[in-house]
């Protein structure tokens, strides 16, 4: 049936985006054709919230300490806003080279996937 799942982030400078993904996160992928990198992505969970208005999407990237992962992000030039204890988990912000954001948050909520 369901084999996987494709996420899109849409950017302002996809090139400058994806060499982050693929030399600042590590993410390894593939090249599709003409420069598209599809990446793999570490073990994923989705979580359905209930909402009044339009449904939309999110994508955060989940860690397991995000004051040390700051701290290597950081090292490696990468903006992150500062720590918001959101209750489910602690939440940064980080500024992708196109200037778009990403969530980025140690979970504190029960976890549907298997840490390595």
């Amino acid at each position: 049936m369901i084999t996987g799942i494709h996420t899109l982030i849409y950017s302002k400078d996809a090139e400058k985006d994806r060499a982050f993904f693929r030399d600042v996160l590590g993410f390894k992928g593939v090249d599709a054709g003409e420069g598209w990198l599809i990446f793999a992505l570490p073990p994923t969970e989705l979580g359905v919230h209930p909402t009044d208005g339009e449904g939309s999407h999110e994508l955060y990237l989940m860690c397991d300490d995000v004051e040390k992962t700051i701290v290597e992000l950081k090292s490696k030039g990468v903006e992150c806003s500062d720590v918001h204890n959101a209750g489910w988990g602690l939440l940064t912000t980080i500024t992708l080279p196109s200037g778009g954001k990403l969530g980025m948050y140690q979970p504190r909520h029960a976890l549907a996937i298997e840490k390595h």
